[in-house]
């Protein structure tokens, strides 16, 4: 089999288990990109607080770029580094007004309208040229927002598809959203990688990996070579 129809076959088997997740994009990569620094090295709940407080007091993205630096800290001041996340939100957002064609929409729509135009590679590039922005953040930020087809690789994913064998253990993070990117079938992505951070949850853990009831162990190189030589040692 191709590694598409490896894919897809693993999407089947898993969607059987948990039914077909369905994407609901918001048409905002902004939203993607500022909580996603917002995020950094804090909690969930944190983060989205000071996302809260956040557009409490900035009606505009626009208006975020533009603040003085010590007022957006403030703004932002629960969800911890606030000197640094204000400094990273701010370069961001510049950066990404000096890459876009010039025009009367607000940012949110010439960011998103700019993204859509271009072949998703080129999107995800340009995206991880901002700071503190990585595969993973630039993968989130087209496919949750925008729904494009890139698929992001978080640690679920990760080792899901070690354990898999659908690349090597040595395989780096940006190799493996490559990999994905190259063979996951676009109409797919959303779902394939909702499903495997739920299976990454559910059954194939970290720790005490629920092989016995996984409907992938007959794929799986993690299993034939630990769990069943294990069994007749």
């Amino acid at each position: 089999m191709t590694p598409s129809t490896t894919l897809t076959t693993i999407l089947d088997r898993l969607a059987s288990l948990y039914g077909m997740p369905v994407a609901h994009p918001d048409g905002d990569a902004l939203v993607g990109l500022v909580g996603t620094i917002l995020s950094q090295a804090t909690t969930d709940r944190n983060a989205e607080r000071a996302y809260h407080d956040l557009v409490v007091a900035f009606p505009t993205w626009e208006s975020v770029r533009d603040a003085p630096q010590a007022d957006l800290a403030a703004a932002i001041q629960h969800g911890g580094l606030a000197m640094i996340k204000s400094s990273r939100i701010q370069a961001a957002l510049r950066d990404l007004t000096a890459i876009l064609p010039p025009g009367d929409p607000s940012l949110a729509q010439r960011t998103a309208d700019w993204l859509r135009s271009q072949p998703v590679e080129v999107a995800r590039q340009a995206l991880q040229t901002l700071p503190g922005v990585g595969p993973k953040t630039a993968a989130c930020v087209l496919l949750f927002h925008l729904g494009l087809p890139s698929m992001p690789v978080d640690t679920h994913v990760y080792r899901v598809s070690q354990r898999l064998g659908l690349f090597s253990t040595n395989t780096s993070l940006a190799r493996a959203h490559n990999w994905y990117d190259t063979w996951t079938p676009p109409s797919l992505v959303y779902s394939l990688h909702i499903l495997l951070i739920t299976h990454g949850r559910r059954i194939c853990r970290s720790r005490s990996p629920r092989c016995s009831i996984c409907p992938l162990r007959d794929m799986c190189a993690y299993y034939g070579s630990n769990v069943v030589e294990h069994y007749h040692s």
